[in-house]
């Protein structure tokens, strides 16, 4: 009889146990979770088609977006970045003859002044400009900014080096265009050299090249041939050689895609080339 109770006793604790681990095994799962998962699953949310209206060189378009997506502020800072901040952000006035020379000399002070408001400006618009929160798009407002800064940075030199050209030796431009940085900075005959070589460079890239060079050899013969040298290595030398150290975003085929993918479809109409 004891013996039959011990029995009884361990298998109604063997039961327990049995119960108690299979409770574990299984997690409860809320049906309504499961249900609400799937349809957002399956159903996608219905696009809120938005129109944005811009032109380009040829067309008028009517670009049609997903306002789920983006917000018209934020197409407008693409389209922006893609079409309108193309050409140079910051305007300067150039120097080819010795009547622009003198006038950048002469006003040097106040074309400087108008340089740093016009950067503050622009600086002040990128940084408030709202675009397309992708990679993409962010990286090419980046990229136009340092671009901007990059470009402000050189104008200060180049406006400055036309009256006192050793402010290149002080820039923090390392070694690049050092050839005309030190040419500006050296003997007469070692200027002239430089100019020579410069001047021969361009008619070799140029459709009249003959012209490049009579033109350079009556420059070289005229009491003024200090300031024509200046003009040349600043402008076409040293001025050509950091615009192209300038990294600025490449408004290509990909900028294009991109621009038009932001868009459920596009309604152009289109002037002849």
């Amino acid at each position: 009889m004891k013996s039959a109770i011990y029995t009884i006793f361990f298998l109604t604790l063997l039961s327990c146990k049995k119960e108690k681990q299979i409770s574990t095994d299984k997690v409860p799962t809320d049906s309504l979770t499961v249900q609400t998962k799937k349809k957002s699953d399956t159903v996608p949310t219905k696009p809120n088609k938005q129109v944005f209206n811009f032109v380009t060189d040829l067309c008028t378009s009517k670009g049609y977006f997903d306002a789920n997506k983006y917000t018209e502020e934020e197409i407008k800072g693409a389209y922006t970045l893609w079409f309108d901040l193309r050409g140079i952000m910051l305007d300067t006035p150039s120097v080819f003859s010795l009547q622009d020379l003198t006038e950048i000399r002469r006003d040097n002070a106040k074309i400087l002044a108008k340089l740093d408001k016009d950067f503050a400006e622009k600086k002040a618009f990128l940084e408030h400009l709202k675009v397309v929160n992708v990679p993409y798009w962010q990286n090419i407002k980046k990229l136009q900014y340092e671009s901007l800064l990059q470009k402000y940075k050189m104008e200060k030199l180049r406006i400055a080096a036309y009256s006192d050209p050793s402010i290149l030796l002080k820039s923090n431009t390392g070694n690049k265009c050092q050839n005309f940085t030190t040419a500006l900075n050296s003997t007469d005959e070692q200027m002239f050299s430089e100019w020579k070589k410069l001047r021969e460079q361009m008619s070799k890239m140029n459709a009249d090249p003959e012209r490049i060079i009579n033109l350079f050899n009556e420059h070289l013969n005229s009491p003024d041939k200090k300031d024509y040298a200046a003009i040349d290595l600043i402008t076409f030398g040293w001025g050509n050689c950091m615009n192209g150290e300038i990294q600025s975003p490449s408004h290509d085929g990909r900028m294009n895609q991109e621009f038009e993918s932001l868009f459920i479809k596009i309604d152009a109409d289109c002037d002849e080339p």
